[in-house]
């Protein structure tokens, strides 16, 4: 393996590690946390493409107090998407579900982006072994006939 292919082989390592980190990172979350989280999710209903999070709408501020209260009274997060996406619509929920035409949603572009990548690369290498072309003799004769006739006129003006 050469030192170019050993130095992308060590960055997927390092971003599949990153990747790893991160997803495994959280642990148990803050009553606050979630509620943060969540907000976070749901699309304000007075709002267009905002969260509840974001909005200072009088809908999402008694959103965000539900919220609290869903989860002081213990329900768990998909029970209080499901809630909601009952209440509003699949539509509330800034996330889409993890099947259907959820995945499709959140998959395509990331199958794009690598397929992208893929596709870089493979131009990459197929342009490296390409054969250099050469000249013919004939090209370099007509250069040299070009250069003397030239070098002709210089010396004649």
């Amino acid at each position: 393996m050469s030192a170019r292919g050993a130095a992308w082989l060590l960055l997927g390592v390092l971003v599949a590690a990153a990747i790893v980190i991160a997803a495994s990172q959280g642990g148990e979350a803050t009553p606050s946390e979630r509620a943060r989280d969540l907000a976070a999710e749901i699309q304000c209903p007075e709002c267009d493409g905002v969260s509840v999070e974001q909005s200072l709408a009088p809908t999402s501020r008694a959103i965000r107090a539900d919220l609290r209260r869903r989860i002081a009274a213990g329900q768990s997060d998909d029970q209080i998407r499901q809630a909601y996406a009952e209440r509003y619509g699949e539509a509330i929920l800034l996330r889409p579900e993890g099947s259907g035409l959820g995945v499709l949603v959140w998959g395509l572009p990331v199958v794009l982006v690598i397929a992208g990548a893929g596709a870089l690369v493979l131009a990459s290498r197929r342009r490296r072994h390409e054969p250099l072309l050469h000249a013919t003799d004939a090209d370099e004769a007509l250069v040299e006939n070009i250069r003397g006739d030239r070098g002709t006129r210089e010396r004649a003006e």
